[in-house]
């Protein structure tokens, strides 16, 4: 399992709406390219010097080989989505793999 990790900061002037878009159109634009089985959005608890809010976003796919192809097919596209917030917003981007899960136990 792979973890695409994109985490974002955003200027608060534009806080409101790119969260609504996130939620209610990249995320599921993301979903729909069928490379991501997931995703999990969180807001980071500490606070930036530059200000601003940030989010991470964890998208799950299969393997490494599943998010190349997202990369070649989808990234470019999808990333152009983003220029409504152009300069209002800063991200960078994390590949992870995952290497072991723990749940606690119900007792």
């Amino acid at each position: 399992m792979i973890i695409y990790n994109v985490t974002t900061n955003v200027e608060e002037s534009a806080h409101n709406e790119w969260i609504q878009w996130m939620q209610k159109e990249h995320i599921p634009m993301m979903l729909d390219t069928k490379k991501f089985s997931r995703a999990i959005m969180s807001r980071v608890l500490v606070e930036e010097e530059m200000g601003g809010f940030t989010y991470s976003v964890q998208y799950f796919t299969e393997d490494k080989a599943m998010l190349e192809r997202y990369y070649s097919e989808d990234a470019d596209r999808l990333r152009n989505e983003s220029k409504r917030f152009a300069g209002k917003f800063v991200s960078f981007r994390t590949e992870m793999e995952v290497v072991g899960e723990a749940m606690a136990q119900a007792k």
